[in-house]
C-alpha cells in the first residue's frame, strides 16, 4: 500500500473518533436517536466535458484530439449542455462515538484516487473525521474524463482532466459541508418496497425487486434525507445520447426530492448483471416515476431501527493479479487458459465499508457485484441483523463481480471480471464476515 494510500485509510478509519459533546447533547435529548444532516450540490463540469460510460462509436472522436480542439475531451466527443442536472447528495450520520459520510454521485463511478482526494479535502476544509463512502449512481450519461485510468479512460471514460475532476470533487465537498451544518437530532427508519418490472438480466438469472429505504426525519417527522437501494444500469438513454444527465436513477431523485423538500440518495445496489427492461426518454420518465413510487410507498412504510450502536469499519482487501479473460470475451472462442494481464492498469488491493445501526446494515462495494452475490449478502446479512442491504459502486471501481459458476460462462458480464473466477465469491464472504464483526460490536461484546 502507498504512504499516501496508508494515510488516506488512517483518515476513514478515524472516522470512528468521538464526535464533540454538542453533538452528544444533541442525542441525550431525543432517545433513540441520531444527530443527522443532508445535503444537496450541483455538479457542475467545465462546457465540452465528454460522457463517461460508451466508448463505441456514436461517443467516440473519429481521431483523437492530438491538435487540442477541444478542452476536455481528447478520446470521445466533447458532451453537449446537459439534459438534466447532475448532484452530489450527502447524509451525515453520528452516534455512540462514530460519525458516517455518505455521498451519493451522479457519476458512472468512484475510483480510490477521488476517493483519497476527497477524504484529504475534507480534513483540509476542516470537516472533522468520518468514515467515508461515496457511491456513484452508475450513470451511463454524467461526466467523465476524472478517473486515474488511463485504460477506463481509453474505453469509455476519456482521459482524465484536471478542471474536470477539480469540478466534482469541489461539488462534493460542497455537499458534504452543507449536510455537516444541517446536523441535529434525527430518528432513522428502514422501509422495503417490490419495484415493478423495470429491469432485466444480462445473466438469465432471477433478479432482486427490493426497493430499501432508509428514512431520516427529524423528530417533529420532517424530512430529513432519503437514501434509496436498487438496482438498475444507468443506461436508459443510450449511448447516441451526448446530453449530461443523471439518467433514470437522477429523475426518481428529483421527483422524490420535489415531494419530500430533503436530498434523495440513490444508491446502486448489486448492479452488475442488471439491465433497464426498456430503453429511451419516454420510458425515462416512466420508470423514474414508478421506482419514486416504490420508494415513496418505502419511505411511507418506514419503521424505526432497532436498538443496537452506530459502528462501522473500513477492511483493505487484497486482490488477485487482474488479467483479462479472452475465452470469456470472444464469446469462448479462446481456450479458458488464455488470458491477457492487466496488471498495473487495475489496482491490486481495494477496500469496503460495512455501517451498521441499530438492527439495519449495508455494505459498500468497489465494482459491479452481481445479483447473486448481492443476494446472497443480504440473505446472510439478514440473519444477523434485521435488514441489510448492498452498496455497489461505491469509494473504488474494480469491475464487475460475478460467482464462479458464472464465471465459467463467456458473456460481457465475465469478459469485464478481471479479476478471475473466486474473486466475487471471496468479496462476498468477506463482507458478510465484517458485518458479524460489526454486528458484535454494535452490541458490546
Amino acid at each position: 500500500m502507498s504512504g499516501r494510500a496508508r494515510r488516506t485509510l488512517a483518515l476513514l478509519v478515524a472516522g470512528a473518533m468521538a464526535w464533540g459533546p454538542a453533538s452528544a447533547a444533541a442525542q441525550s435529548a431525543c432517545a433513540g436517536c441520531v444527530v443527522a444532516g443532508a445535503g444537496r450540490a450541483p455538479l457542475t463540469v467545465p462546457a465540452g466535458t465528454p460522457l463517461a460510460g460508451y466508448g463505441g462509436m456514436p461517443r467516440r472522436l473519429l481521431l483523437p484530439d492530438v491538435l487540442d480542439r477541444y478542452p476536455h475531451a481528447f478520446w470521445l466527443k466533447p458532451g453537449r449542455p446537459e439534459h438534466d442536472g447532475l448532484a452530489a447528495r450527502a447524509l451525515v450520520l453520528e452516534r455512540d462515538g462514530t460519525r458516517v459520510i455518505w455521498v451519493a454521485v451522479d457519476l458512472i463511478a468512484v475510483d480510490r484516487a477521488f476517493t483519497e482526494t476527497v477524504t484529504i479535502r475534507l480534513a483540509r476544509a476542516g470537516v472533522r473525521p468520518a468514515v467515508l463512502v461515496i457511491s456513484a449512481s452508475h450513470t451511463h450519461s454524467g461526466p467523465g474524463a476524472f478517473l486515474d485510468s488511463a485504460l477506463l479512460g481509453f474505453l469509455a471514460a476519456d482521459r482524465e482532466d484536471a478542471a474536470v475532476r477539480e469540478a466534482l470533487v469541489a461539488g462534493v465537498i460542497e455537499a458534504v459541508r452543507r449536510a455537516d451544518d444541517a446536523r441535529g437530532p434525527a430518528r432513522v427508519a428502514v422501509g422495503l418496497a417490490t419495484a415493478p418490472a423495470v429491469v432485466r438480466s444480462r445473466l438469465g438469472g432471477p433478479l432482486d425487486p427490493e426497493v430499501v429505504v432508509l428514512a431520516v426525519r427529524r423528530p417533529s417527522g420532517a424530512p430529513v434525507a432519503l437514501v434509496w437501494n436498487f438496482a438498475i444500469h444507468g443506461t436508459m438513454l443510450g449511448p447516441g445520447n451526448l446530453r449530461l444527465s443523471a439518467d433514470v436513477m437522477g429523475a426518481a431523485s428529483e421527483t422524490l426530492e420535489q415531494a419530500l423538500h430533503a436530498p434523495a440518495l440513490f444508491v446502486n445496489g448489486a448492479v452488475g448483471d442488471v439491465s433497464p427492461a426498456s430503453h429511451g426518454p419516454h420510458s425515462l420518465g416512466e420508470v423514474a416515476q414508478a421506482l419514486a413510487t416504490a420508494a415513496r410507498t418505502a419511505w411511507e412504510r418506514a419503521t424505526p431501527v432497532g436498538p443496537g450502536r452506530l459502528v462501522a469499519r473500513v477492511v483493505r482487501v487484497d486482490l488477485p493479479s487482474p488479467r483479462l479473460s479472452l475465452h470469456n470475451c470472444l464469446r469462448g472462442w479462446m481456450p479458458a487458459a488464455v488470458t491477457l494481464p492487466l496488471d498495473g492498469a487495475f489496482p491490486s488491493e481495494t477496500t469496503l465499508t460495512a455501517v451498521a445501526l441499530g438492527d439495519i446494515a449495508w455494505v459498500a462495494l468497489p465494482g459491479e457485484p452481481a445479483t447473486a452475490l448481492g443476494q446472497r449478502i443480504k440473505t446472510e446479512a439478514r440473519r444477523i441483523f434485521g435488514q441489510a442491504f448492498v452498496a455497489g459502486v461505491s469509494n473504488d471501481y474494480i469491475g464487475y463481480l460475478v460467482t464462479a459458476a458464472d464465471y465459467v460462462r463467456p458473456t460481457y458480464v465475465t469478459c469485464a471480471s478481471v479479476y478471475g473466477a473466486k474473486t466475487g465469491d471471496r468479496l462476498a464472504a468477506r463482507a458478510v464476515a465484517v458485518l458479524r464483526e460489526l454486528h458484535a460490536e454494535g452490541r458490546g461484546r
